[in-house]
């Protein structure tokens, strides 16, 4: 591994962890980082799951500190997913390659049109959610998107947040709080299962994850939602070039290359 890559892996990991821990979508940064040093998707899709579960990690920690974490919920809402989890990621292991990477494109366009358009819109809570119980609904839900995060992964922290805002109705901080826990419920399974699927390098996804639990750190200690605004164009523009990438419109890695 290259100093440059180092670097590379470092910055992008701070990004998403900031901007995952802060609402999601963020993840598409560094799978497409890693596509471009040159890790094959359904690699990179394992990868960056090790640098998911340490910033998580970090997040949780840093969200029970500030005493806005409901654990109670959050555990309850998190088995679904962790059932879901397994399931894609089983899934993804198995998949032919060149289906993945048009699986993948299509999310990718589809994250492209949700950061556009009113990224935010979801993101407000309702009171009178709060006391509710948990209901059959919500597990087909929260299942469902364990069976995305497992498979894919790419935007789950927006889906999550939005699904917990909706059908919780808790307010952005407090959503964002247990939809890190959640994360950190499920990752670890769906580790195993692409460790298992030799998918996963170690490597990478270690310096990866250094620079994400700094930007968790510090994205969990802000706490408030606009910080995905932010960098919404940073991510237009990963999301335009992955997309390119994965349609063979144009060869990243190549241009790595030769600006290296």
């Amino acid at each position: 591994m290259t100093t440059i890559e180092i670097i590379a892996l470092i910055i992008t990991g701070f990004l998403v962890g900031f901007i995952n821990t802060l609402a999601g979508g963020a993840t598409i940064i560094s799978l497409s980082m890693l596509m471009f040093l040159g890790l094959p998707l359904n690699v990179a899709n394992g990868t960056h799951r090790i640098a998911a579960a340490l910033q998580t990690f970090t997040s949780v920690a840093t969200f029970r500190s500030k005493k806005v974490l409901d654990w109670r919920k959050g555990l309850v809402l998190g088995l679904p997913v962790i059932i879901g989890s397994v399931i894609g990621a089983r899934i993804a292991i198995e998949i032919d390659e060149a289906v993945f990477e048009k699986i993948v494109a299509g999310v990718m366009i589809m994250m492209l049109l949700l950061i556009i358009y009113k990224p935010k819109r979801w993101l407000y809570g309702k009171q009178e959610l709060l006391e509710q119980r948990f209901s059959w609904k919500q597990v087909i839900i929260f299942f469902i998107l364990g069976l995305y995060g497992g498979f894919i992964y790419v935007g789950i922290g927006y889906f999550l947040l939005a699904a917990i805002v909706l059908s919780a109705g808790y307010d952005v901080v407090r959503a964002n709080a247990i939809k890190v826990l959640i994360v950190l419920m499920y990752v670890p399974f769906t580790i195993g299962i692409f460790l298992w699927g030799d998918m996963i390098n170690l490597q990478y996804g270690l310096v990866l994850a250094a620079g994400q639990v700094a930007g968790a750190y510090i994205g969990a200690r802000s706490a408030v939602a606009q910080g995905a605004g932010f960098v919404r164009w940073v991510m237009v523009i990963f999301i335009f070039f992955s997309v390119a990438h994965l349609t063979n419109l144009i060869n990243v890695g190549e241009l790595l290359a030769v600006i290296g």
